[in-house]
């Protein structure tokens, strides 16, 4: 189970991509999955899903591909499906709305157990079944319920203080909907959800696809210009 900590990020995001698919196929009733299959489903070439499951030993069978239900329970142990993890949230704005009424309901082991406001009008009440306190109460809070992870969604420009104030409560992991980058001390994982940096990457992917087509169709005109 150490080299769940020494895996590279990029296979650590593809592991629920995996395990969600494979629940899938669980399902159906499917025995077995090759690496072709798996990459179809989950739009990850063959090759870096073969590289992503090398990290953890001999999990497939040469020319029989991968057990259905032995590759669901490793994933389900590496993935701790089997534990209940409590998540706070903190800011309760659009956004924290937004996910407080999602609040991981395809998921069995994410909840957001508690939210943190400044806003009186909403703290001391419960909001979508999670209890909003103000953030006078967080560490206690978050020391009571055992907490490690939290969302946090404030204003820019009080993100930061935010996030030490989560910090010194307790707080080892931070995803971050800000879009400042956070400074946080050794032990303290920042995952960034930038969902503005996610659009433009989209749109330069599609104007730079259509570019190409573009580009490609005026060659093939001028090539039958050529020709005739």
């Amino acid at each position: 189970m150490n080299n769940k900590f020494r895996i590279p990020k990029a296979t650590a995001r593809r592991l629920p991509l995996y395990y969600r698919y494979l629940l899938l196929l669980n399902d159906e009733g499917k025995d077995k999955v090759s690496s072709t299959e798996l990459a179809e489903a989950v739009q990850v070439d063959s090759a870096s899903i073969r590289r992503d499951f090398s990290y953890f030993g001999a999990l497939g069978k040469r020319g029989y591909g991968y057990d259905v239900k032995n590759l669901l329970s490793f994933f389900k142990k590496i993935l701790n499906q089997d534990t209940l993890t409590n998540v706070a949230l903190v800011g309760v704005g659009n956004l924290g709305h937004a996910l407080l009424n999602y609040n991981f309901k395809r998921s069995n082991n994410i909840r957001i157990s508690c939210a943190f406001d400044i806003n009186p009008e909403i703290t001391g009440k419960i909001t979508q079944g999670v209890p909003v306190y103000s953030m006078d109460e967080m560490k206690q809070q978050i020391a009571d319920q055992q907490i490690r992870i939290a969302i946090l969604t404030v204003p820019q420009a009080t993100a930061q203080n935010t996030a030490d104030e989560m910090i010194e409560a307790g707080i080892k992991g931070i995803m971050n909907f800000t879009p400042i980058r956070l400074s946080a001390p050794n032990g303290v994982r920042i995952q960034n959800v930038d969902l503005a940096t996610e659009l433009q990457t989209l749109i330069y992917f599609l104007d730079s696809d259509e570019l190409i087509k573009k580009q490609l169709e005026e060659r093939k005109k001028a090539m039958n210009n050529t020709n005739k």
